[in-house]
């Protein structure tokens, strides 16, 4: 039986991401461009943000050389916006709307750790910031994208009657199972986690999906000085039944499965990209420590 809300159209999963409008925060480096590229590459209307101008830029020249290798008809722009601040927030999801009417990818990945340490003596602003940009960053993206996807935008400029779309929050394995001293950082994505489970049951009546990612240690420039070996690492590989390090293709094909139809009857799931940590202890930020 087909219990899609009234008004949605389901497409079949052959119907892939063609033509999709998408968002994704934080696209200028790491998985948030690799998720970026395999959007595009599959067809995608892809907008990027960030805070760095020069970056997005550069990004979305990469960008386009993918489209340009791609029958999919995929595309690239950049918006710069914080996400900490709901006015460039807004200002994202309106362009990123722009030609289709709508908006039918969230990727709300921006995110980040401004406090690392012990609880005692702790940096107050440090780990408000830390809240702020991963939790508040990732609530406001979900408020402004909602709106653009639901019942009040059925139709869209191509008149397709299509309406919902499907969100997904960038999580962390550091917030499913603690990670020592990374606790500003966990509690924040164990945040991101409950927020986008209320989303999707509060959104589905609409037709939207809301799920996360939670990555493990990915090899990419936000990581780049604990994967360049050392203690931390080792610890890390030691607690991985795959005991390898995970890539930004990784993460980005299980957001696209997300993104997309093929995953038409998935909402609220938090799903681990880990190479199975999540099955053993987190690892001992102390050892950055000496």
């Amino acid at each position: 039986m087909d219990d899609a809300p009234e008004g949605t159209t389901t497409p079949p999963a052959s119907a892939g991401i063609s033509g999709f409008s998408a968002l994704v925060t934080g696209g200028g480096s790491g998985i948030g461009l690799g998720t970026a590229r395999r959007l595009v590459a599959d067809g995608a209307r892809v907008t990027i943000c960030g805070r760095t101008e020069e970056r997005l830029a550069a990004a979305v020249q990469e960008l386009g050389e993918v489209a340009a290798g791609s029958a999919s008809g995929g595309s690239a722009r950049y918006v710069v916006a914080d996400v900490t601040v709901e006015e460039q927030v807004s200002n994202a999801v309106d362009i990123a709307c722009d030609g289709r009417g709508r908006l039918d990818i969230l990727f709300a990945n921006a995110g980040g750790a401004m406090h690392m340490g012990p609880l005692a003596g702790a940096d107050v602003a440090g780990v408000r910031a830390t809240v702020d940009l991963n939790l508040i960053g990732t609530f406001l993206c979900i408020k402004h994208a909602a709106g653009r996807m639901g019942a009040s935008v059925a139709g869209g400029s191509d008149g397709s009657g299509q309406r919902g779309g499907s969100i997904i929050g960038m999580s962390s394995g550091a917030g499913h199972f603690p990670h020592r001293y990374l606790w500003a950082y966990g509690m924040s994505k164990a945040g991101i986690d409950m927020l986008c489970r209320y989303a999707a049951e509060e959104l589905g009546s609409e037709g939207i999906r809301v799920n996360t990612v939670r990555p493990g240690i990915v090899d990419d420039e936000l990581m780049a000085p604990i994967t360049a070996g050392g203690p931390l690492l080792d610890d890390y590989l030691a607690e991985m039944p795959i005991s390898r390090l995970g890539t930004v293709d990784d993460i980005a094909a299980a957001v696209r499965f997300l993104a997309g139809p093929e995953s038409s009857w998935i909402s609220g799931e938090c799903i681990g990209v880990d190479g199975g940590h999540h099955l053993r202890r987190g690892a001992n930020y102390g050892l950055l420590f000496g």
